[in-house]
C-alpha cells in the first residue's frame, strides 16, 4: 500500500500540516444577468436557476440541463472543507491507469473533521463499496456541487440544509481507497472542474472570489469503445490524434485499451 508523505523521512504517525478552516458569511449569489433571475441565496432549491430538477438518485448525470455559455460561480462564504493542507493526488489524467482523476486528494486522518465548503442542501448521503466509500454530494447556490468521498462517517442525511463550515462527515478509507484521505470534486451540471481553480489548500484560503465557467473551454472526455481508434475517436470527436496525444501525454502508437478515458479537448 503506498503511503504519500510530504516530505523525505516522515512518517504515517507524524503529523500533517494543518490550518484552522476559515469560514465566511455567504454573501447574494452573483447569477449572470442573461438567467433573469435576480440575486438570491435559496437554501430550500439551491441553484434552481441552473439545474432542472433535485433528486437524490444519480451523482453526476442530469438530463434535459442545458449547460449555459458561461456560469459565474461565487466563492464568497466558504470554508475550506479540512483543516489539512497536504495534497496527496491532484486533479488530472493519470496514464498509469487510464482514466481522469475527477479532483483532489486531501491527507487527512480517520476521524478528522470534514466541513461543507459552501451553505447548501444534502443531495446524495449514500455508501459506494467499489467506488467512493461513504460520500456526500452538496449543491450550493452559487451553482456547484460539491463531493467527498471516503469518509468514515457520513454526519448528513440527504436533503438536510448545512451551512459552510458545517461538520458534514468524518476522514476516512472507505471504498476504493489505498489511504485514508478526503477525495474532494468541484463539477457544475456533472462536468468537473479541477478544485485548485477555486481552493488553495496548501495555503488554505480560496483561490478566487468569482470563478467563470466558460462550455466552449470546458474539458471533455471520452471512453474508449470496443474497435476504437485514436483516429475514429479524434473524427467522433472533432478534433486531431495529435492534440489528443498532447492533451493526455500519449504518441499517436500508444496502445489504447477498451474502458480507458481520453481527453478530447
Amino acid at each position: 500500500m503506498a503511503v504519500f508523505l510530504p516530505f523525505m523521512g516522515m512518517t504515517a504517525q507524524d503529523e500533517i500540516p494543518v490550518r484552522p478552516s476559515p469560514v465566511q458569511t455567504m454573501d447574494p449569489v452573483v447569477v449572470p444577468p442573461y438567467l433573469s433571475v435576480g440575486t438570491a441565496v435559496d437554501l430550500d432549491n439551491p441553484a434552481a436557476y441552473l439545474y432542472p430538477d433535485w433528486n437524490n438518485e444519480y451523482v453526476h448525470t442530469f438530463e434535459g440541463a442545458i449547460l449555459p455559455d458561461t456560469v459565474v460561480v461565487s466563492t464568497k462564504g466558504y470554508s475550506m472543507p479540512t483543516d489539512s493542507t497536504y495534497i496527496t493526488d491532484k486533479y488530472g489524467y493519470r496514464p498509469r491507469r487510464g482514466r481522469m482523476h475527477m479532483g483532489l486528494d486531501v491527507k487527512v486522518r480517520i476521524g478528522d473533521t470534514i466541513r461543507a465548503a459552501f451553505d447548501g442542501k444534502v443531495r446524495i448521503s449514500r455508501y459506494e463499496r467499489r467506488g467512493y466509500g461513504h460520500y456526500l454530494v452538496l449543491r450550493h447556490p452559487n451553482g456547484l456541487e460539491t463531493v467527498y468521498g471516503h469518509l468514515s462517517k457520513r454526519l448528513v442525511d440527504e436533503n438536510d440544509i448545512v451551512h459552510a463550515g458545517d461538520p458534514i462527515g468524518l476522514g476516512g478509507n472507505s471504498g476504493r481507497s489505498t489511504g485514508s484521505h478526503l477525495h474532494f470534486e468541484t463539477r457544475i451540471l456533472g462536468n468537473a472542474i479541477n478544485p485548485e481553480n477555486m481552493f488553495d489548500f496548501p495555503n488554505h484560503r480560496i483561490a478566487t472570489d468569482f470563478y467563470v465557467f466558460t462550455k466552449n473551454t470546458r474539458e471533455v472526455y471520452y471512453k474508449v469503445r470496443s474497435g476504437d481508434t485514436l483516429s475514429g475517436i479524434a473524427m467522433k470527436n472533432s478534433t486531431s490524434v495529435s492534440n489528443i496525444c498532447r492533451l493526455n501525454g500519449i504518441s499517436k502508437n500508444t496502445v489504447i485499451r477498451v474502458g480507458q478515458t481520453l481527453r478530447v479537448n
